[in-house]
């Protein structure tokens, strides 16, 4: 592929506090186009999150990476486009085929010999692409919300001319290259809408749409033009030559690309369809603990084991008390209330999850720490950034970690699946009551 113009932007906004940060990162460059990309390292198999389309990066996994990185390990890159990869801008420069060849060129300059790609939307192009050509590269494949040409095209955009001047830019007339050029703001607002159909995303709105504007209108238009790979044909043909296990998630109320298109896709390969009933196009962000737990069944499959089985009155009752770290008031009220507990209950087993400084006071009463609060994510340091300039708005800082809350909430998830307990207790456990809310059949 001849680069007749490379562009490279940095992102402009101030990234929110992570729950995890990368081991390694680095850039690889392939034909004068540089990728940035990410290693968590972790053990287990290997994961590569593929980003979808270039109207963002790598941080639309930011719900999965914390969870995956304690269970394996992972790989995401910026697609060329965003973020901190570059903006080339010759012919062809954003063709599938283009992607893939950057998917195999981060997996060389990272030492992966083979991953579970995780791709979402249009990158299902490209993990199809790796799937059938560089089948010894892909241990397995998952694609969410798959944009491939099975079914028509977007539900709104085959209404309206990409091409030509439009009298009208309501709804999906700003997909539309004028358009983009007049208001691009307004197309991804717009864009967003139609990706997060669940009520109460503003969240997600939010951050796709500053990610989204870390692009611009010209960089999206070359990504629509001049695509070779990507017919009908194409994809039938590769789906022909995947030999490897195959999972298709797709939301019923997706409105960006119809549940068909999954349907058909799961057929074609060979693979399983799950349909998450009332999801739109990115279940990985706004229904993210199942998607997590469906992704770590197909990564690691449960394998059966020997069990034991205890009725519970033949066994000492047991807590999990979750306490939070902001601020110390409530920890000396916790380990008040888990000595009245013991005393109403004397065989009481009491587990805490915490994290520092809520810890140093639990270590001074002899109390019991769970292992796996060394997992959990800082949530004290994040309340720090956000009042770094003495300025703390709660209520945004809040929102601002749901990052994090979601990796704590899977460390209690993962401790809850695998040891018995009669009562859960949380003070000021936000994750739980949040995720529990969004997650109700988790209650148990």
């Amino acid at each position: 592929m001849a680069t007749t113009d490379v562009q490279t932007l940095q992102p402009k906004r101030v990234e929110q506090s992570r729950a995890r940060y990368p081991d390694e990162e680095g850039y690889v460059e392939r034909d004068g186009v540089k990728t940035f990309y990410e290693v968590y390292e972790g053990g287990g198999p290997t994961i590569l999150f593929l980003a979808p389309w270039s109207i963002v990066h790598s941080r639309c996994w930011k719900m999965q990476i914390p969870y995956f990185a304690r269970h394996g390990r992972v790989v995401t890159f910026d697609p060329r486009g965003n973020g901190r990869s570059d903006r080339p801008m010759g012919p062809g420069a954003y063709d599938e085929r283009e992607y893939a060849a950057d998917t195999l060129a981060v997996m060389e300059a990272t030492g992966t010999d083979s991953a579970v790609l995780v791709s979402h939307s249009l990158s299902a192009g490209r993990a199809l692409l790796l799937c059938a050509e560089h089948p010894e590269r892909v241990a397995g494949a998952v694609f969410i919300g798959p944009r491939v040409a099975l079914v028509p095209t977007d539900p709104g955009t085959r209404t309206y001319s990409f091409e030509d001047e439009l009298d009208t830019d309501e709804d999906w007339a700003k997909w539309n290259r004028h358009y983009w050029r007049r208001d691009y703001r307004g197309f991804v607002e717009f864009f967003f809408s139609q990706v997060f159909t669940e009520p109460h995303s503003t969240k997600q709105i939010e951050d796709c749409v500053g990610w989204g504007l870390e692009s611009s209108a010209e960089t999206l238009i070359a990504t629509v033009e001049n695509r070779e790979w990507g017919s009908k044909a194409d994809v039938l043909a590769a789906c022909a030559d995947v030999r490897c296990p195959v999972l298709v998630i797709h939301g019923s109320d997706d409105a960006v690309r119809p549940h068909e298109g999954g349907r058909r896709l799961a057929e074609a390969a060979g693979g399983s369809l799950v349909t998450l009933e009332g999801s739109g196009h990115s279940p990985h962000a706004r229904d993210p603990v199942k998607v997590n737990m469906l992704l770590r069944d197909f990564v690691d499959p449960p394998r059966p084991r020997a069990s034991v089985w205890r009725r519970g009155k033949s066994r000492r009752r047991r807590a999990l008390y979750i306490s939070s770290p902001i601020g110390l008031g409530h920890a000396q009220r916790d380990v008040a209330i888990a000595k009245e507990l013991r005393r109403l209950v004397p065989d009481l087993e009491i587990d805490w999850l915490a994290q520092h400084p809520v810890t140093k006071v639990l270590e001074g009463e002899g109390e019991r720490i769970h292992p796996l609060s060394a997992e959990l994510a800082n949530e004290s340091r994040h309340i720090e950034s956000e009042s770094a300039e003495h300025d703390l708005h709660c209520f945004q800082a809040w929102r601002r970690m749901d990052e994090i809350l979601l990796a704590n909430f899977m460390v209690f998830h993962d401790i809850v699946r695998e040891h018995e307990y009669d009562l859960w207790i949380g003070d000021e456990a936000w994750e739980l009551d949040y995720y529990l809310h969004e997650n109700p059949e988790q209650k148990r």
